[in-house]
């Protein structure tokens, strides 16, 4: 009882997924420099999907959205629908 008392208080928080990106160019160094680029993760539908660039009126269309480069404050419910989608929700 303890257990799943405490589990329902602490927070949970989700970081939307991110890719290895360097800046354009030929010079060698831009080969070798890599910055992580964050994903965006919308939800319509109870779905989720990736957008590397959304638009505004995807974003204005969604139930829900994780902006690429944040970390959210997720509920419980939130965070089962998230891990059941295949991504990782952290407790710290």
């Amino acid at each position: 009882m303890v257990s799943s008392l405490k589990e329902n208080l602490m927070p949970f928080y989700f970081t939307p997924p991110t890719v290895e990106e360097g800046p354009a160019g030929d010079n060698v160094l831009h080969y070798r420099y890599k910055l992580p680029r964050g994903i965006t993760v919308i939800k319509e539908s109870g779905v989720y999907r990736q957008e590397r660039y959304p638009y505004a009126e995807d974003l204005a269309n969604a139930d829900l959205y994780y902006l690429g480069g944040h970390r959210y404050e997720v509920s419980a419910t939130e965070k089962a629908a998230l891990e059941a989608a295949g991504y990782t929700v952290e407790t710290e």
